[in-house]
């Protein structure tokens, strides 16, 4: 699997032990080779995770200039992405980490991206984001011509026993009846403490209950049909 982290954070690369700082190569490049022509440089600045299964783009703080990089260059920045990826092959998945506001890099992966996981913490202010992305989606759909994206899985975060928790997931339900995950995630102090020790929870604590978790919902989003492998 691909992991490109879109994120000026970093922290994907971080909790997979990526020295996202002294990269020399990171997101930013991958975006700004194809929207300037930099055709004889590599098409991704791709790094070998700690996992064996797992390469990555790392970012870091730099990704915060692109915006800044078009203006001066010009040039359709809103699929730099796609165009990027229509060069990689080897992977059966690509995967995503977009930053939390909507923008340039943000529109990019939707554009490049087919389906959607969408993380909804249980709370008010993250189930009104929730149906800010649903209309974000839509516009993308119908503005830059991409029918096909779709969100595949809604998964609920951070559950907990309490009155307003339900109220919000039962909310999910019924705006995601066929999307939402049967899996709810709830708290642990051990996925925490992995990422600290740039671990995934399987190798970390494998018997946890925050694995089986994370396994369910990883198993759910493979058995749903129709399955699309993607690179």
């Amino acid at each position: 699997m691909l992991l490109v982290d879109l994120d000026p954070q970093g922290q994907l690369g971080k909790v997979l032990g990526v020295d996202v700082g002294a990269a020399r190569r990171t997101a930013l490049d991958l975006l700004l080779d194809t929207l300037l022509g930099e055709s004889t440089r590599p098409a991704l600045p791709i790094q070998r995770a700690r996992h064996p299964y797992l390469d990555i783009v790392p970012s870091n703080k730099s990704l915060a200039l692109f915006a800044a990089e078009v203006s001066d260059h010009g040039g359709d920045e809103n699929y730099c992405l796609r165009a990027a990826l229509e060069r990689v092959s080897g992977y059966d998945f690509i995967l995503f980490d977009a930053p939390p506001s909507f923008g340039a890099i943000t529109l990019n992966v939707l554009l490049a991206a087919n389906e959607i996981v969408l993380p909804v913490p249980l709370t008010y202010l993250a189930l009104d984001g929730a149906a800010e992305m649903t209309r974000t989606i839509e516009m993308v759909r119908t503005r830059f011509a991409h029918p096909g994206l779709e969100i595949s899985l809604v998964v609920p975060t951070f559950a907990r026993n309490t009155r307003m928790a339900a109220e919000i997931l039962d909310k999910l339900r019924q705006h995601f009846p066929k999307q939402l995950s049967q899996t709810v995630l709830g708290y642990s102090v051990l996925i925490d403490e992995a990422q600290s020790r740039a671990k995934t929870i399987f190798e970390y604590a494998p018997r946890s209950t925050a694995a089986r978790w994370l396994a369910a919902v990883s198993d759910e989003l493979v058995e749903r049909e129709p399955v699309r492998m993607r690179r």
